[in-house]
């Protein structure tokens, strides 16, 4: 190396830890301004390569003697596989959490004390404790206090997606460590909540590295609910047999209920929630990231700080709170650089019941304000007619142009213009408080409008209102989508325990003609045939594994199954030995020596020493 001990510099350290030739984006300005012992806040997408930010300028402060970084770190699972891959790289690292014995925890804590470690993450509740801190003050005393990292920092935002409050105490760190440098990271944040995180840290001083969001790789889709587990079943056998995904449901009975069905369709599906067993939730969790083809079934208890690469598709089966849950949820598919799918379904109830759950929560009028807002984006996003990339992005304050590559750009959606059937609507709303003084619900308005005669409507005597039948000519599904339309924008408003509907603020505006509401026409599903099927997996194969001939493929298999043997060696997911990215350029460049394998990229000097002969001797084999 061409660094002294003194001044290492960070790509020798990308190069010889990581194996890799070159940083992406702004991580090389974002490791410089840290290892300088700069404060950072750093947003950046899923995938995009935080922890890079952190771990090289953590490797490069501990060579230059200035000691331990600390990592805060919100998951079990998380700590767990990037002390491995950390450690695989020939890294010294731990972990401290509640998984450990007693035992295990004093000995790590000497490795701390003495400045042995590189990198020591804990959970910030772990952080938080004064025995923690007392060991923190120890090792600044004697200089050895390198850096403070704080993954995941939108979680100290009330306004975030992912609240808890244990990260308000981590305010401490700079109260307590003035002078060491700290760096906080996310995927997902919004510009109210960057604010929340830079005063609740005390990071006014900090640069700000924002990266780009988007991610070219995913594919937005967003169908309207018609028999969803139906629809999602489709989309996994049409577009991902066999491949690893995730599906997120809003209840840990639906969760349960959805995992079960999917198992009885063919699928092999997992449930994952907060009411399971502790030791059955790890069983599941460990065979996603360790076995291929798995799909977790999960609430959003299940994703945060999981590091699974190849993970081909996300789908939610109920609409998220808000558009960084969406985000950062949809950003767990494709770690790894390949093309994957976002797909949602979304419907009526969906609308109603996140906008339920916002007007009955205990919280500030301010905070419910600001929450739907959030929701409106979100639906915003759900409904449009337009990219979604492009809708998806100026959410977080980034000008793009259509993408080419989300179900609105690749299939245009038609459109009719749903202005006079909103003023039916609302007028009809308005009829039922004027003669009888009820209101009524989404299905029975759909009845009057189109003139359906059932004991409802004769009981409240509603086939003499105006509005009887004046919208017959318009499908269900087309006026299930206007009054979607209209409680997603607030012209009209759900209440109380059966979802009746009265006029929302600006009602007027639209009966006025005032609005005008171009919608999607609904889409009619079409079933791919099993030869499409087959050769869409086959091209997705081709392109994970990069146009490999014959032989190169045979030889990438042969890889596959060594680092399977490996993985389970060492208890550790086959990704963290290498990804299939690192696998396919050894099967297509096949080295004949250490040297030659020594440029492929994922390979660093302590992988290429301990696994370089064996892989030699595996891409040897005919």
């Amino acid at each position: 190396m061409s660094s002294s001990k003194h001044h290492p510099v960070p790509l020798d350290i990308l190069q010889e830890v990581f194996g890799y030739s070159a940083f992406r984006g702004q991580q090389a300005a974002i490791v410089d301004h840290v290892t300088a012992g700069g404060d950072a806040l750093v947003l950046m997408p899923t995938g995009g390569g935080k922890s890079l930010c952190y771990q090289i300028p953590a490797i490069a402060r501990q060579r230059a003697g200035h000691g331990v970084t600390v990592v805060v770190s919100p998951l079990i699972a998380l700590m767990h596989d990037q002390v491995g891959a950390l450690e695989e790289a020939g890294v010294e690292a731990a972990f401290l959490n509640s998984t450990q014995t007693l035992e295990e925890t004093q000995r790590i804590e000497r490795e701390m004390l003495a400045g042995r470690l590189t990198l020591l993450y804990a959970a910030p509740e772990r952080v938080n404790t004064p025995r923690f801190i007392a060991q923190m003050q120890s090792l600044y005393e004697r200089g050895l206090l390198a850096l403070f990292a704080i993954d995941e920092a939108h979680c100290v935002s009330q306004w975030g997606h992912d609240f808890r409050s244990e990260y308000l105490s981590l305010s401490l760190l700079h109260e307590r460590f003035p002078d060491i440098p700290r760096i906080a990271l996310t995927a997902t944040a919004d510009d109210i909540t960057r604010a929340d995180i830079i005063e609740r840290l005390q990071l006014e001083e900090a640069q700000v590295f924002v990266a780009s969001f988007d991610r070219p790789n995913i594919r937005y889709l967003i169908v309207e609910k018609d028999s969803p587990r139906e629809q999602l079943l489709r989309f996994i056998q049409d577009e991902h047999e066999d491949e690893a995904g995730v599906v997120y449901c809003q209840s840990r009975k639906k969760v349960d209920e959805t995992a079960e069905w999917l198992r009885a369709k063919g699928i092999n599906a997992l449930p994952y929630h907060a009411g399971m067993e502790q030791d059955q939730r790890k069983r599941h969790q460990d065979r996603f990231l360790r076995e291929d083809g798995i799909v977790m079934v999960a609430t959003i208890a299940f994703g945060m700080g999981i590091d699974k690469p190849d993970v081909r598709f996300v789908a939610h089966l109920d609409l998220p709170k808000n558009i960084e849950g969406y985000y950062q949820e949809t950003g767990r598919a494709g770690r790894d650089g390949l093309p994957a799918q976002a797909w949602m379904a979304y419907g009526l109830a969906d609308v109603v019941q996140q906008r339920r759950m916002i007007d009955e929560s205990p919280s500030s009028d301010e905070f419910k304000q600001v929450q739907r807002g959030k929701l409106d984006a979100l639906l915003a996003l759900a409904e449009a007619i337009d990219c979604r990339r492009v809708r998806l992005l100026a959410y977080f304050g980034e000008d793009s142009q259509p993408c080419g590559n989300c179900d609105n750009c690749l299939n245009p959606p038609a459109t009719w213009d749903a202005t006079e059937a909103a003023r039916m609507a609302l007028s009809c709303i308005y009829r039922f408080h004027q003669v009888t003084g009820f209101s009524f619900g989404s299905g029975h308005l759909i009845d009057v409008l189109r003139g359906k005669e059932t004991d409802k409507v004769a009981q409240y005597r509603h086939h003499e209102l105006s509005t009887w039948g004046v919208g017959a000519a318009l499908s269900e599904q087309q006026w299930r989508a206007v009054i979607r339309q209209l409680i997603a924008l607030g012209y009209a408003v759900t209440e109380g325990e059966y979802n009746t509907l009265s006029l929302g603020g600006d009602a007027k505006a639209v009966l006025r003609g005032e609005v005008r509401m171009l919608l999607r026409q609904p889409a009619v599903p079409t079933r791919k045939s099993k030869s499409s099927r087959s050769s869409s997996s086959s091209s997705r194969r081709s392109e994970a594994e990069a146009d490999l001939d014959a032989a190169a493929q045979a030889r990438f298999d042969a890889l596959k199954a060594w680092r399977a043997e490996v993985a389970r060696e060492h208890g550790l997911p086959a990704y963290v030995i290498f990804q299939n990215v690192t696998l396919a350029e050894l099967a297509r460049a096949q080295p004949r020596s250490l040297d030659e394998m020594a440029g492929i990229s994922g390979i660093g000097a302590k992988k290429l020493e301990a696994y370089g002969e064996a892989l030699l001797r595996v891409l040897a084999e005919d």
